[in-house]
């Protein structure tokens, strides 16, 4: 009779052991999610305690689940804990999605969850975007941080004028996945105003009506494929600033001016070199001059040997040449018969 009596307490002792286990664990599960459970509960957001469990094992901080859980449905947003789990462990920031969807819905934007997460990966400030979806923002154009005050183009006229702009966008959250950014409208929209104030015939026309330059800008569509809607261009200032015009007829008189100065050298330089040509020419006649003279003397002293020049005739001719030099002096020639200079 004592065997039995001995095994079923050890049978007694094992189911003890077994329930205190199982009321430990339940204790331990009532400490650590039953505050969080009742919350959600309350809240209308229920969240399951083998839920909670679940999130323990996958590292998921359940805290941050269930408290965005409870918000995302006061706020009206319908999102499971499942779908937080995996954006969280997909790396991403569950607070900020939650916070973005449920302003969106207060500004009655569709913005599905799924469509946030994306948004949050591809971009840093979602809540940024929607905030810049519900109030307008103003951009302005040239930015400070381009270093640059204005945007100067010139009219046709040939006026310098320098703009400054303020362009309010809205953002829409559909093409914010793809589309060009706020860079892009600002190299848009600097283009337009030159575009604008260019095709001006006189820069009185701008300064007499600045919003033309917004019209043209606003015509040309400059937000397409853009993540912004443009509300508005407006023109914060219009400044006269150089006459380019007439900058560019100077320079160009005085590069024509100079191209006649190089003509003109070019000119003188080659009648400079004609000349020293002409020179060595006479140079080299009056040595052939001087040549044949010297041939005179040998050819008079052949004729003397060979008889074909007698001493009266050679008389003659220094009469006859001296007669001549004589003549020419009276006659104020200065020269003589032989062509020098009288001593």
């Amino acid at each position: 009779m004592v065997l039995p009596v001995l095994a079923l307490s050890n049978t007694h002792i094992a189911i003890i052991a077994g329930a205190l286990i199982v009321g430990f664990i339940i204790v331990v599960i009532i400490a650590s999610f039953g505050l969080l459970y009742l919350r959600a509960l309350l809240a209308g957001a229920h969240v399951s305690i083998l839920d909670m469990i679940g999130m323990k094992f996958k590292k998921v901080p359940v805290t941050l689940i269930v408290n965005n859980r409870i918000k995302a449905v006061q706020g009206g947003v319908k999102i499971t804990s499942s779908e937080m789990q995996a954006y969280y462990l997909a790396g991403g920031d569950v607070s900020t999605v939650v916070e973005a969807s449920i302003r969106a819905r207060n500004a009655k934007i569709a913005l599905g969850w799924d469509k946030a997460c994306e948004m949050a990966r591809t971009r840093r400030d979602l809540l940024g975007a929607v905030e810049t979806s519900i109030k307008p923002r103003i951009i302005d154009v040239p930015t400070t941080s381009s270093g640059r005050n204005t945007i100067d183009a010139v009219a046709i006229d040939g006026i310098q004028l320098k703009a400054k702009a303020r362009v309010t966008v809205r953002m829409r959250l559909e093409q914010l996945i793809g589309g060009a950014m706020e860079e892009t409208i600002i190299a848009r929209v600097g283009e337009g105003i030159v575009s604008a104030i260019g095709s001006s015939q006189s820069y009185k026309e701008v300064l007499e009506n600045p919003d033309r330059i917004s019209k043209a800008v606003l015509a040309k569509g400059l937000d397409s494929g853009t993540a912004f809607e443009i509300v508005s261009i407006d023109i914060a200032d219009v400044d006269v600033g150089r006459n380019v015009g007439a900058e560019l007829q100077i320079n160009q008189a005085n590069a024509d001016k100079q191209v006649a100065q190089a003509q003109a050298e070019k000119r003188a330089a080659l009648a400079r070199a004609r000349e020293q040509e002409m020179s060595a020419q006479v140079v080299e006649n009056r040595s052939k001059v001087v040549l044949a003279e010297a041939e005179v003397p040998k050819a008079m002293a052949e004729a003397f040997r060979s008889g074909n020049l007698g001493i009266m005739d050679y008389y003659r001719m220094k009469n006859i040449q001296a007669d001549t030099d004589m003549r020419s002096s009276l006659g104020g020639g200065g020269q003589g018969g032989s062509g020098k200079p009288k001593q």
